[in-house]
Order: structure tokens, then C-alpha cells, then sequence
């Protein structure tokens, strides 16, 4: 499988950026530019912070339960809250039934629809006839209402988009690693990556060395995007008539 781990995607970066490498090789692998060195971290989260923002990966969809992060309603309080950073986007709140039950598989899933705050508020403006939630809005990114106001302890389930684990040697140990962006997206994630590069080395104007650098790169990324962009709603079958084939130009009749 084409794929990069952090010192194969180091190694690339450095000869696209035309930095040489440290020798002997180290590992983690460096270059000979400790100014360089210092901003990879850098240009790792820019790219795959743009990466999936820009994609909206169904691989970074999880969920508290996966986490290991439990969450329970409190008996007539209508709000509920996770650690803050755990979800970008919240997709799915399930309150699960009977009460006490502690993994969703093992009761039964109460699919809770999204309303607005103001809905919910007017609709159940305090505890009475708290029942088993319905709905559910978002207060800030990491507290949710709920309608009505829970009657029980009630464990919730809530499914999201997270940020995945950052490419690079970890805190403990300089293993080189690598995530889903790295394995299958090297192309993009180094055509990003090279578009922060370029503003290291000041090739953003049009009075410097190379005023095209930054531009090549971005016209790269944007054309490798749009074939990952597909991909992504394939994988949801979100592509053509909601299946995960990509589109014929040929095929008739059309899906569509």
C-alpha cells in the first residue's frame, strides 16, 4: 500500500522543499535546517487540519462509547456535556433504554432529532413531564439540551466527528508513525503541507525568488482534492442516486 510514516513523509517534504538531510540519517529523521525542523510540526497541522476540514473524513467519525467516555443524564436537568475538544461536529445523540443500561447494544436506541435551542426552550421551559428526550440542541460545542427533560439516569450515546491522531514521533517514543492521512492521502497531505512550506521560505509574493511556488502547490492540492472529495462521498453513499459507485459518463440510463 502507498502510504508515508513521519520520516518518509520528513524525507519528502525536505526534497520537495530542496532542504537536505541530516547524515547519518537520524530517527526521527531531521535535515540540516534546525529553522526547518522547528516548523514541521507546523505545516503537519495545517495540512491536516485543511485536509479535514476540506473533506469532512467519514474515518474521523467516532463516538463517546469508542472513546471510552461515558455520559449519563441527571434526573430533571436538561442539559447534558462532554470534555471539550472531544467532537468538532455532533451527528447522533441516542438516549438508551432501560435506564441503568450501560452499553447501547445491550438496550435499546432512542434516536434524539436536532431542534434549536429556542424550540426547546419554549417547548419544555423546566422538569415537568420530563420523560425519555426526543430532541436534542446544541449549546456550545460541547453542551447539549435536551426535550424533554430526562426523568432518569439515562446513558447517552453521542456519535461525531473527531480530530484524528497527529502525524509525528510521539511524546515517549521517537517511533515513526503514521495516521489515515499519511497512508492514503500522501499526495494531498504533501501538496498541503508544501503550500506552508512555501510561506516559510517567502515564496508567497510576487517579488521573491520563486512568486509561483506557493501557487503550483495550491492548484495541485486543489485538483487532487476534488478526486478525494468524490471518494469521501462514495464512502457515505453519497454519490450519484446516493449509491458508492462514481458516476459514468457513459452508463444509460443515468442513475441520477
Amino acid at each position: 500500500m502507498a502510504g508515508l510514516n513521519y520520516n518518509q513523509y520528513v524525507t519528502q517534504l525536505a526534497q520537495l522543499a530542496v532542504v537536505p538531510l541530516t547524515s547519518p540519517v537520524t530517527n526521527p529523521v531531521t535535515t540540516q535546517d534546525a529553522n526547518f525542523n522547528a516548523i514541521i510540526p507546523s505545516a503537519i497541522d495545517y495540512a491536516e487540519l485543511r485536509i479535514q476540514r476540506d473533506l469532512d473524513l467519514i474515518s474521523t467519525i467516532t463516538s463517546n462509547i469508542s472513546l471510552g467516555a461515558p455520559i449519563v443524564t441527571t434526573t430533571n436537568q436538561s442539559t447534558i456535556s462532554f470534555t471539550q475538544g472531544t467532537f468538532v461536529t455532533v451527528q447522533n445523540v441516542n438516549i438508551i433504554t432501560p435506564d441503568g443500561t450501560v452499553a447501547p447494544d445491550n438496550g435499546y436506541r432512542n434516536a434524539a432529532i436536532p431542534v434549536s435551542k429556542e424550540y426547546l426552550q419554549f417547548a419544555w421551559p423546566s422538569s415537568t413531564n420530563a420523560n425519555v428526550p426526543q430532541y436534542f440542541a446544541m449549546i456550545d460545542d460541547h453542551t447539549i439540551s435536551l426535550g424533554p427533560w430526562p426523568d432518569k439516569a439515562y446513558s447517552v450515546e453521542i456519535i461525531g466527528t473527531a480530530r484524528m491522531k497527529s502525524l509525528g514521533p510521539t511524546e515517549t517514543s521517537t517511533t515513526s508513525t503514521s495516521n489515515f492521512i499519511s497512508l492514503y492521502l500522501p499526495d494531498l497531505f504533501l501538496m498541503a503541507s508544501m503550500i506552508y512550506i512555501s510561506g516559510y521560505q517567502r515564496n508567497f509574493g510576487r517579488l521573491n525568488d520563486d512568486p509561483q511556488m506557493a501557487q503550483t502547490y495550491e492548484s495541485q492540492y486543489q485538483a487532487l482534492l476534488k478526486g478525494a472529495v468524490m471518494e469521501e462521498y462514495r464512502k457515505k453513499f453519497a454519490a450519484s442516486a446516493w449509491t458508492s459507485t462514481s458516476t459514468s459518463p457513459i452508463a444509460t440510463p443515468g442513475r441520477g
